[in-house]
């Protein structure tokens, strides 16, 4: 089996991961990118506060996002983006969480990176450099889903990898899947 997974990447308007301000998609097929896509998102009512912090760092600000979808107008896009793919984040545990929907199974590439590349810091932008992708706009979802994708196609070359159940298994990093809950289960997805 190739390389073929869709990496994805959330920018937050404050500290809630229900705070998604931005989602960028970038599709992979045999190690290659294929096709990107990226947009804002309009924080739900009671998570659309933006903090300084936050805008310092990405650059949205709420005013960039009174037109936009809101996050249940949009999943749907994202899932028909991905559709069967793994999902691959840099850090994956907040992406899942600000995600927390059904989808197949997600890797982190912040994980794929600690086993492969012996650096002095995982931040996206220096395990991106290590898979010899550079000069992207960090916190910038879609540049940085790109830097996730160049992670993860790097990290399987470097492990001989030809899918990424064999790179799971090489990298010793499992893959994690996100369920649908049980009916009557106050969350919304159960991780397994």
């Amino acid at each position: 089996m190739p390389i073929d997974f869709t990496a994805i990447d959330f920018e937050t308007a404050n500290s809630s991961s229900a705070s998604a301000c931005s989602v960028g998609l970038v599709k992979v097929r045999d190690g290659v990118v294929v096709d990107k896509v990226g947009w804002l998102i309009k924080p739900p009512a009671g998570h659309d506060t933006f903090l300084e912090w936050n805008t310092r760092i990405h650059g949205i600000v709420a005013d960039d996002v009174i037109g936009a979808f809101e996050w249940h107008e949009q999943f749907d896009l994202i899932a028909d983006f991905a559709g069967i793919d793994v999902f691959v984040a840099h850090n994956a545990g907040f992406d899942m969480g600000v995600i927390r929907a059904a989808c197949a199974a997600y890797l982190c590439s912040l994980q794929v990176a600690r086993k492969t590349y012996v650096l002095d810091s995982y931040r996206l932008p220096m395990a991106a450099a290590a898979a010899g992708f550079t000069g992207f706009s960090h916190h910038d979802a879609l540049a940085d889903a790109e830097a996730c994708a160049a992670i993860v196609t790097h990290a399987a070359a470097v492990h001989g990898a030809d899918d990424l159940r064999q790179l799971s298994e090489a990298s010793r990093v499992s893959m994690k899947r996100l369920q649908p809950a049980t009916p009557g289960d106050a969350r919304p997805v159960v991780f397994r």
